[in-house]
């Protein structure tokens, strides 16, 4: 076990029970879980101010003086100590609401301290609470240039002494330990020259204990470059490993299913986009190797005919396809738009989810190993063990990111030989973001909607608009059109979100009276045979207004369907509020969505609001929404051993990614067995790193 690797109870200061505590509330079990425990924020300690100094925009201070008095207030829990601080410009209150009791007993009266602590004010009076204290005589300033690192902690922990001041010294105590030998550099030599980077334990020293602002931004730079390194190095690794030892079927034939649909059942002509995407699906299926293609596209931009025509190439081989979608849903709607789409083509084309039982279950697997099912759509049902294919040549996966990757694993071992892989994303995806989840797929992007199409009208009003809103609706109706109203039933177990849906239902019921007016109800918690006895009463045109959680975010696909409302607005993320208003605009008639919101929606949601307001784009919208979320969890799963993002972001650091992947690339292009001299280390670092990884780098 390597230093690093030691768990944390065994450093001096912590023991077991201390250890329990930061596991808990700050997730570090080792030395290297401290390490990577990075400051959120420097405060310049060389500098002492006045009280007087203090106004609104104080962040933290650091002060001079003596202690005049103190005394206990309240009784029990709500005990506290409060004491007057006094330097030469006036006083300020220091206040314990914890500890009190020590405090008191080790306060020393008219005795010069400095102390430090971010200042609160409370009726119109300033007060510092828990301030950092070291006698004057005692105190100084470590060798950081004056910059001191913050870190955070819980309430809990801070109640039991785990301040950052505590976190800080637990860190010093480690870093004193940190060397070459400790902590051995892994980026090759000429990589470190060709940077102009320090050495990898400088780094930790100086991003936790900086000895000036520049060396703070050179380890800075470093350990940026370090955590988005290891991930491109990792899926470029896997991609190489993938092309060397799996070989993909050669779909060679162009022939009698292919040429027919084109011909004869093709809707509509083809984008200039899906023809480009379909030619680079075609040159991966000649190579000879397994193609692993990621298509991007915007709701509504053909993706799901690109992925037909792709298995009607694999039928033409001898081949059967497969689809998977993350919902029964969504299942059920690509298996409406595909089975009309192949009729009169001699295909067969099947639906497996959960809710298929008895005689037509054992209908499908019987005939799927058989071989004269071609193509099954289905939900996760596809990848039991006991659904068997006699020749499964391509699999196309619908909103990966809601599959987990051992499901998607598992559904490749389906075949004989590792089938060609499609996956689709109605959810586009920002080039830092997609680099970072798929920079081990070819990515194609759709970025034409058909002909015809128009832009969908998007517009903010408050509640204090809604009768107006309702006057508008009913004029799409009297024009014969349909319309969603959706609320967000964040987590299906809240009653108040539940009870707001039902409000909701109700008045819209008052507002569109029937039997002059229809109106339908569908959320999760409904049964699947009510919720799509529902659904199919909209397509049907049998209700014009639907009033929805966000099940019909995906899967619901009505042309007649002009107008979404979305109430609460404020309460959506910008990727979901651009799904649903997917939704319409399917037509050739004009849609449009309308965001409801309270009187003041907070900054975020207002932000949000206006970008939706702006653009249609759903690249745009993307990068905006990544902006402002964030990255979040990028894989979709935290798994044993996976390299994690401590201090870099994608959407502000993506230079640094960029010059990451490129000399990631470059050293798996000239050595893609890490077996140079030059890369060893580098090799060394992942067997380590990487061991428990099911999807490690070094396979």
């Amino acid at each position: 076990m390597s230093y690093l690797q030691t768990p944390i109870e065994y450093l001096k200061g912590v023991g077991p029970q201390r250890a329990e505590l930061i596991q808990k509330e700050l997730e570090i079990y080792t030395f290297d879980d401290l390490l990577h425990y990075f400051p959120f924020r420097y405060v310049d300690r060389s500098k002492i101010h006045t009280i007087k100094e203090i106004n609104p925009y104080t962040q933290f201070v650091q002060l001079k003086g003596v202690v005049k008095g103190f005394k206990i207030e309240g009784v029990g829990r709500v005990k506290r100590l409060k004491a007057v601080f006094e330097d030469k410009t006036g006083t300020i209150d220091l206040v314990w609401f914890h500890g009190a009791d020590w405090m008191m007993k080790n306060l020393k009266l008219n005795v010069e301290y400095v102390i430090f602590g971010k200042p609160n004010v409370f009726n119109n009076s300033y007060s510092i609470p828990h301030p950092e204290m070291d006698l004057a005589t005692e105190q100084k300033i470590e060798s950081t240039g004056g910059l001191m690192p913050l870190y955070s902690t819980t309430e809990k922990a801070r109640k039991k002494y785990l301040e950052s001041k505590a976190i800080q010294k637990l860190t010093r105590q480690l870093i004193e330990n940190i060397n070459e030998r400790t902590m051995p550099e892994f980026l090759p030599l000429p990589l470190l020259r060709q940077l102009n980077f320090i050495q990898r334990h400088q780094a930790y020293h100086h991003i936790h204990f900086p000895s000036s602002e520049n060396r703070l931004q050179d380890a800075t730079q470093r350990v940026k470059f370090e955590e988005l390194f290891l991930i491109q190095l990792r899926l470029l690794r896997i991609k190489h490993n993938r092309g060397k030892s799996i070989r993909g079927f050669i779909f060679e034939k162009i022939d009698n299913y292919f040429d027919k649909f084109y011909k004869e059942k093709l809707p509509f002509e083809l984008t200039g986009a899906q023809k480009r995407v379909l030619r680079e699906i075609r040159k991966d299926t000649l190579s000879g190797k397994q193609m692993n293609r990621l298509i991007q596209g915007d709701v509504g931009s053909g993706k799901t005919i690109v992925a037909l025509i792709t298995m009607l190439m694999a039928l033409d081989n001898g081949f059967q396809a497969c689809m998977m979608a993350p919902t029964e849903i969504l299942a059920q709607q690509h298996f409406e738009s595909i089975a009309p789409l192949v009729k009169g083509l001699g295909i067969e084309v099947v639906l497996l989810t959960g809710s298929v039982k008895g005689k037509m279950r054992n209908y499908i697997l019987n005939n799927l190993e058989e071989g004269s099912i071609h193509i099954i759509i289905g939900t996760h049902a596809v990848i039991e063990d006991k659904v068997k294919f006699k020749n499964l040549g391509i699999v196309v996966v619908d909103e990966q990111h809601r599959f987990g990757v051992a499901q998607r694993a598992k559904l490749w071992e389906k075949g004989t030989s590792a089938p060609h892989v499609l996956v689709m994303s109605a959810t586009p995806i920002p080039r830092t973001l997609a680099m970072t989840m798929y920079g081990d797929l070819d990515i194609s992007i759709i970025d034409e909607l058909p002909p015809g199409r128009k832009p969908i009208k998007t517009v903010h009003r408050n509640d204090s608009d809604r009768l107006r809103v309702f006057g508008f609706m009913r004029e799409q109706i009297a024009e014969g059109r349909q319309i969603y109203v959706v609320y967000p039933l964040i987590e299906e177990s809240e009653k108040l979100d539940l009870k707001d849906l039902q409000d909701g239902y109700e008045s819209i019921c008052r507002s569109f009276p029937r039997p002059e007016y229809q109106i339908g109800i569908v959320h999760g918690r409904m049964k699947a045979a009510d919720k799509d006895f529902e659904m199919q009463r909209f397509a049907k045109k049998e209700t014009q207004i639907l009033v929805a959680t966000t099940v019909i975010e995906v899967g619901v696909n009505v042309p007649n369907a002009s107008v979404m409302v979305i109430e609460n607005a404020e309460r959506f993320g910008l990727s979901q509020l651009h799904q649903l208003r997917g939704r319409v605009g399917r037509g050739a008639s004009q849609s449009y969505c309308i965001l409801m919101s309270g009187a003041k929606p907070s900054y975020d949601a207002k932000k949000r609001i206006e970008i939706m307001c702006q653009t249609n784009d759903g690249f745009v919208i993307a990068e905006e929404d990544l902006k402002l979320r964030g990255p979040g969890d990028m894989d979709g799963t935290k798994q044993s051993g996976s390299v994690a993002l401590r201090l870099a972001n994608i959407v502000e650091d993506a230079p640094i990614l960029e010059a990451a992947r490129n000399a990631a690339f470059e050293i798996i292009d000239k050595d893609p067995d890490l077996i140079s001299d030059d890369n060893r280390s580098l090799r060394n670092y992942f067997d380590e790193k990487l061991k428990d990884n099911p999807w490690s780098m070094i396979s």
